[in-house]
């Protein structure tokens, strides 16, 4: 559904995107994820065409976004992190004009608009002019127009940005529906909310793709966990002896427990069945024993730190 090759994009002597390249197949909900100033934002309105990249390719359902770009918009629903909206219009008016300017044939209307707003919730709300409603309103009218055309693709620049918590739920909510009928590229940079949402994170960092896998497959890792009834002499030596444990680190345990991280190399097997036959040979006092969780939170930081 989108192919994007070598994106590179400057602003003045800025490089916004150096070398960009991924793709998103049909039926995905993939995170686009970066720090403010990441290139998230430069990155999706080239995908719109809305910018022109200074080097590279991009394709949205087969077709070039340089070449063919009111095909691509028109295949496409799109809510920029600001929504296109006229406070002084009613929701439904504003909606009907957004039907209008999609050249959505007059017969089609009554079905496309029932369906947009029955999915984003605004069936009490049509009569209202869109300045009184809400932050979380307005938020759901834009994603209203969005998907209004029934597009194969929706991209979210930031859909929860200023939002409270329980808008924020609405609209996660809200997102997972419309990820049953159409591909989702969201961008964020609330781990929460990419976590929530996605199945598929891309990770962008100084204009560099960083990362780009399943949320499963960023969280797998050959760690373990060991916390101990008591402290135990020699446990750290014997650790380290055994294969594919790269380091040991004694962490705080909230019971206050001896507890312990075992560090493997990577691309190493699950360590728990050999750290377990270990403490069973060295009868060591065990009071728990598990794979460590690598959470998209520690893989970020990771990214971040490696610079």
């Amino acid at each position: 559904m989108i192919e994007a090759t070598d994106l590179t994009k400057f602003y003045g002597p800025i490089e916004a995107l150096r070398g960009v390249t991924f793709n998103v197949a049909e039926g995905e909900v993939v995170g686009l994820l970066g720090p403010n100033g990441a290139g998230k934002s430069t990155t999706i309105k080239i995908l719109t065409g809305y910018l022109q990249p200074d080097n590279g390719e991009v394709k949205v359902d087969g077709l070039d976004v340089l070449t063919h770009t009111r095909e691509v918009q028109a295949r496409l629903g799109y809510l920029p992190e600001n929504a296109p909206l006229y406070p002084e219009l009613s929701v439904q008016t504003y909606l009907r004009m957004i039907a209008d300017l999609r050249e959505i044939p007059r017969e089609e209307q009554p079905a496309c608009l029932s369906e947009a707003i029955y999915a984003t919730g605004l069936t009490e709300h049509l009569t209202r002019p869109i300045g009184q409603l809400s932050k979380g309103f307005r938020q759901r009218v834009g994603l209203a127009q969005a998907i209004l055309h029934r597009p194969r693709l929706l991209i979210l620049d930031e859909p929860t940005v200023g939002l409270d918590p329980t808008q924020i739920v609405e609209i996660r909510n809200l997102i997972r529906r419309l990820a049953r009928h159409s591909t989702i590229l969201f961008s964020s940079h609330i781990l929460s909310e990419v976590e929530a949402v996605c199945d598929r994170v891309i990770i962008i960092m100084n204009g560099q793709v960083k990362a780009d896998a399943r949320l499963a497959d960023l969280a797998a890792t050959s760690n373990a966990v060991l916390v101990l009834q008591q402290e135990t002499s020699g446990l750290d030596r014997a650790l380290k002896a055994l294969k594919g444990v790269r380091q040991v680190e004694q962490i705080h345990a909230a019971d206050g427990y001896p507890a312990y991280r075992i560090l493997g190399h990577q691309g190493h097997t699950d360590l728990c069945p050999a750290i377990y036959d270990l403490a069973r040979q060295e009868n060591w006092p065990l009071r728990e024993l598990r794979r460590d969780v690598r959470t998209l939170e520690t893989v970020f930081n990771e990214l971040a730190t490696a610079g």
